[in-house]
């Protein structure tokens, strides 16, 4: 089965199951913290790390600030739903998207009533609408707009499940 391939592919055991969520709750954990941690000494488990980050299984090392003492109090969810749907009109929307800072996330999405789903974090409501009416609809394309906003964050997690690894 496709399940199969991919476990052979990866040939993740145990050990590296460990490292992975180790290193996705702390990405500055220590070689020495790590290697004790998973039950290995130093030098093997660096190595195990190398493979892991050659392997392409950890994407980068981020530093995830707090967004409400920075003073970004709002976060609202976006679908946009777009007039033509020709390459050149999602090209011009994702470029035009990836240079806005305010966008977290954005996704082309399926169902009929949006093409487009993106995460913006802003100050407040004023912000938002600045965002919305300078930025976001002046992008070539957009004919709808439709906003909600998070009233209370239920869970937030930047790791990924692994438990689907064996």
């Amino acid at each position: 089965s496709n399940c199969n391939e991919e476990r052979r592919m990866l040939k993740l055991d145990r050990i590296d199951r460990h490292i992975l969520e180790l290193m996705q709750e702390n990405g500055r954990i220590s070689n020495l913290e790590l290697a004790e941690l998973v039950g290995l000494s130093p030098s093997p488990c660096s190595h195990r790390v190398k493979a892991l980050e050659d392997a392409g299984l950890i994407d980068t090392h981020v530093t995830l600030l707090n967004a409400r003492r920075l003073g970004l109090t709002l976060t609202a969810y976006i679908h946009i739903s777009m007039d033509r749907h020709t390459p050149e009109r999602f090209e011009n929307f994702d470029r035009a998207i990836s240079e806005l800072p305010e966008v977290l996330e954005c996704d082309l999405i399926t169902g009929n009533d949006a093409d487009y789903q993106l995460k913006v974090v802003v100050r407040d409501m004023e912000h938002y609408q600045h965002f919305l009416l300078d930025k976001l609809t002046h992008i070539s394309g957009v004919t709808g707009v439709r906003s909600s906003f998070v009233l209370r964050r239920i869970k937030h997690k930047t790791a990924l499940p692994l438990n689907h690894l064996g």
